[in-house]
């Protein structure tokens, strides 16, 4: 398979069509069968924390690049303008290193996240106390 059409969904269908980068906004996935042809589906999270799907021309670009070492197949590549740009297989240690990377950055996100909504909580206290004052 050498290139893929973007198809915005809100749930993403159980049975998929080769060469269709499925994605729901809503909930923050993507979803495709492997690019090598093998059948699996390959999830693909989105936000800050993951991955990124642009679009132009009505072509899908996603960052960073989709790696399936934990697959057979171990296909490694990046979708580009709708087209697959392949990469070298990723061997094991990499795709470990790659899974704890991605597996820490969603944490880092995460505990930013509660530092902002603690934060916002205290203020949003102190409002109302000033007014419960009155």
């Amino acid at each position: 398979m050498t290139d893929f059409r973007l198809a915005k969904v809100h749930y993403v269908p159980a049975a998929l069509d080769p060469g269709v980068l499925y994605v729901s906004d809503e909930y923050k996935i993507a979803m495709h069968l492997c690019a090598c042809g093998c059948g699996s589906k390959v999830p693909v999270s989105l936000g800050p924390a993951g991955w990124k799907v642009t679009e132009r021309n009505g072509e899908p670009t996603v960052r960073p690049s989709i790696d399936s070492g934990q697959l057979p197949c171990s296909s490694h590549y990046f979708i580009t303008d709708g087209r697959v740009d392949w990469l070298r297989p990723m061997s094991a240690a990499q795709t470990v290193a790659a899974l704890k990377s991605d597996h820490g950055r969603r944490e880092a996100h995460h505990r930013e996240m509660n530092r902002k909504s603690r934060w916002w909580n205290r203020a949003w206290r102190h409002l109302l106390s000033l007014f419960s004052r009155g």
